[in-house]
């Protein structure tokens, strides 16, 4: 079963030297019988309807294995749709971005172990090359490199970029725009969530030490939260976040708060504060990744108000916007220049 799914040449499945094995045969057949039902699956449901199937859903929350996630990936993003023959090879003989430097360095910080992502004509800086000469109203911020670099762990370059476009399209290019409406918007929701779940923390955070809501939400949701959760339990985060879409991401914030909870009271700074929510303490999580996914599900949320209120409050931000540009465009038309394959 594991040679049906391509594989990245990035992607390595090493064990450290000295460490056993710590599968059990009932978990390898688990395991096994899961990519079975996965692959059984994902023919009979177009990606188009994927995450409308509540089959899909199911199988999700049972887990992705390893061997099948970057299949999984391809088809609740419905990337292979987006996917246009010769424009990645096309894209790339474009000249480099203004950003391009700022990606090289990124790339290095966000993933000092990843040798093969540093080079300048490597996967990572490809990636986002294209990307940017194909939507350069993208403001560039080092998100953008954390996203796309994960991607590229379990992902062939061409197809990380295409469910990279369709990640940005779906759910967050508004978070890279040139205006920070979406931003701003997610924010107040994030701060008013955390105040209905511990109005505590909130307090703490917003009041006592004045942190920015932009400031928290940004950290985590412009990328989703590469570098503050665990790589595992990211996977399980992304497996789902790819079916239920942004609120699963004030979810995990909140489970964040919950699991940060006595830390972030005991907190004597703005600096301390925002140090265990963007990097938290492992022994502060739940023990498995799954358990910190039910953990982001239990969270006191609605998600339809979320979505409801992100449109009402948008269009409110949006009229606020304007009127202070004096009836200039808050929100920019979406640009995408794609380069012509024949």
């Amino acid at each position: 079963m594991h040679s049906s799914a391509p594989r990245s040449p990035l992607f390595s499945d090493a064990i450290s030297p000295g460490t056993p094995p710590v599968e059990s045969p009932i978990s390898i057949d688990a395991h096994r019988q899961r990519e079975v039902k996965w692959m059984t699956l994902l023919p009979m449901v177009p990606p188009s309807q994927a995450r409308r199937n509540k089959k899909v859903k199911r199988l999700l929350l049972d887990g992705v294995p390893s061997s099948v996630r970057y299949l999984v990936w391809c088809h609740l993003s419905d990337s292979k749709a987006r996917a246009i023959p010769g424009v990645y090879v096309q894209l790339g003989k474009r000249p480099r971005v203004p950003a391009f430097s700022d990606i090289e360095k990124d790339a290095k910080a966000y993933f000092p172990d990843q040798t093969q992502l540093h080079p300048f004509d490597g996967p990572l800086v490809s990636l986002l090359q294209a990307y940017l000469n194909m939507v350069p109203d993208i403001q560039y911020s080092s998100g953008l490199t954390s996203i796309a670099g994960h991607l590229l762990l379990l992902s062939p370059e061409e197809d990380a970029f295409w469910i990279f476009a369709s990640l940005m399209d779906a759910h967050l290019r508004p978070y890279f725009s040139v205006n920070t409406i979406q931003l701003e918007v997610d924010a107040a929701l994030l701060s008013r969530a955390i105040e209905a779940n511990d109005p505590s923390v909130c307090k703490k955070l917003y009041v006592t030490f004045s942190i920015p809501p932009s400031a928290i939400a940004k950290a985590w949701f412009s990328t989703l939260f590469v570098g503050t959760l665990p790589v595992d339990y990211l996977h399980r985060i992304w497996d789902v976040f790819l079916y239920e879409g942004v609120t699963l991401l004030f979810r995990v914030g909140l489970a964040l708060v919950q699991c940060m909870r006595h830390l972030l009271l005991q907190a004597t700074s703005e600096e301390a504060a925002m140090e265990y929510l963007v990097h938290p303490p492992l022994a502060c999580l739940p023990s498995t990744a799954d358990a910190f996914l039910n953990q982001a599900l239990m969270m006191k949320l609605k998600d339809d108000d979320v979505r409801k209120q992100r449109i009402k409050m948008e269009a409110q931000v949006k009229r606020q916007t304007q009127s202070r540009t004096n009836g200039s465009s808050g929100m920019q038309t979406a640009s995408i220049s794609l380069p012509k394959t024949s």
